[in-house]
């Protein structure tokens, strides 16, 4: 059997059986992979602390044809993030994350752009449990554009004409602006300049930068995450849960 080996970060666990775990991984070469990590649930297992979830570990895993849960061989930690995931608001963040990059990244699909970003979402917020509501948004933005679900909301979906530095647009249903010469009446909700310089510098600052720079800017940085969530709702087919204490964790 081939063996297969890549930084990875841990994003669930299940138990299985009396002794074992299945255990979802974002790899950086192989995408999202499950696995069996046998004995994993014994006080002296071989993998000890390195399954913990969020934790970025070196995994090595062998595969077979006809099964879709890998063997779980190896895994050497390299950054934990145990601290950070005994605080709950870290913890509920990142599982909703991590949810979501399983609904939408299809298995064995390699993304290591994503995984990059995924990776300094969780340094961020592991590092500053103040910005988890940036981070969040940061993520959901992130992973909407990479994976060509986002609209470009620098121009109008009609005309193509760049909307200017404050102009406001409408937002038609399918999340796509339209400048105040193409609406064809008024009342639809409205995304400001404000609105749209939230989500040009998500896509060009690191998270820790980005979360400094929407701290005076809640109101609008709410608005922005709950068009994101309506859109990745659309995506994965279900709803997804708001996040009722956005603007506390600034």
């Amino acid at each position: 059997m081939p063996l297969f080996e890549s930084e990875s970060l841990v994003l669930k666990t299940y138990n299985l059986a009396e002794a074992d775990r299945i255990v979802v991984f974002f790899t950086r070469e192989y995408g999202i992979v499950r696995g069996v990590a046998k004995g994993a649930k014994r006080l002296k297992s071989r993998f000890g602390s390195t399954l913990e979830p969020f934790s970025t570990v070196m995994l090595e895993y062998y595969a077979k044809e006809d099964r879709e849960l890998v063997g779980v061989r190896r895994v050497e930690l390299i950054r934990s993030s145990f601290a950070a995931a005994s605080d709950p608001r870290f913890l509920h963040t990142f599982s909703y994350l991590a949810d979501l990059l399983v609904a939408v990244l299809p298995p064995d699909d390699p993304n290591e752009i994503l995984y990059r970003m995924v990776k300094a979402c969780v340094e961020s917020g592991a590092e500053s449990p103040e910005a988890l509501a940036a981070t969040r948004l940061y993520f959901e933005l992130w992973l909407l554009r990479l994976g060509g679900y986002m609209p470009d909301w620098r121009r109008c979906d009609v005309c193509t004409r760049t909307l200017s530095e404050n102009e406001d647009a409408d937002i038609k249903a399918d999340f796509h602006l339209l400048c105040s010469n193409c609406r064809k009446s008024r009342g639809g909700q409205v995304i400001s300049g404000t609105h749209r310089d939230i989500v040009s510098n998500a896509l060009r600052l690191a998270p820790r930068e980005f979360a400094e720079y929407v701290s005076d800017k809640i109101d609008t940085t709410v608005d922005v995450s709950q068009i994101l969530k309506r859109i990745i709702s659309g995506v994965i087919g279900r709803e997804v849960a708001s996040e009722k204490s956005f603007a506390v964790n600034f």
